[in-house]
């Protein structure tokens, strides 16, 4: 663990800043029985963070995810940004550390094709249904993340609507929680728009088969 926490300290590249600076780092958990599941999904921000105000320390950061029996972590950040952001090694600490690790690059302010968010609800559902302790995050746990926690809930329940999703996500991760238009609209127009891309895949199958 020695070994561990020299290697976590280096990357986070400052750790030496004093401690009445350290940024609080808090993983806010969804309680899916919102949606009639068991478990639980995790949202926070980037771990070890060294940018503008932040300061996080990585080794404290890494510490609390595995205190709070973290499993599985999908990264929604670009290896540019973890560069930026003074995590450049953040991927291998997570494997260092014995959690598995999804990396899920979307730009930030952005939203992803509907095709690579079904691609990421996929595997994000499949964590749950194996009841492994998951979190997601990009850099602020508010754009991105929320993003696709919304279409999660979206997606697993008929009678939430996207501006109740909005607000629960707003409540658990402040008002900030869906940060640009264009991931307001890819939310308000996700369950429609998976509508016919499930539509599509079965006809595609279909003619598939008929060959």
């Amino acid at each position: 663990m020695a070994a561990s926490t020299r290697q976590d300290n280096f990357d986070s590249s400052s750790d030496e800043d004093i401690e009445e600076q350290e940024t609080p780092f808090l993983i806010s958990w969804l309680h899916l029985s919102i949606i009639e599941c068991s478990q639980s999904l995790g949202i926070c921000g980037l771990p070890g963070c060294k940018y503008k105000e932040i300061r996080r320390n990585m080794t404290r950061n890494l510490d609390e995810m595995q205190n709070q029996g973290v499993q599985d972590v999908f990264v929604f950040c670009s290896r540019g940004e973890l560069v930026k952001y003074r995590v450049p090694s953040l991927l291998e600490l997570y494997q260092r550390r014995g959690f598995r690790v999804h990396h899920k690059p979307i730009l930030d302010g952005d939203a992803p094709t509907l095709e690579y968010c079904c691609e990421i609800l996929d595997d994000l559902r499949e964590c749950l249904e194996e009841k492994r302790r998951t979190v997601i995050h990009c850099y602020a746990g508010l754009g991105r993340s929320a993003l696709i926690a919304a279409c999660l809930l979206l997606q697993l329940s008929l009678l939430l609507t996207p501006s109740e999703v909005i607000e629960i996500l707003r409540d658990l991760r402040g008002g900030g929680a869906v940060q640009t238009v264009k991931q307001y609209n890819f939310i308000h127009e996700f369950r429609s728009n998976y509508a016919e891309y499930l539509e599509s895949r079965e006809s595609s199958s279909e003619r598939s088969v008929s060959r």
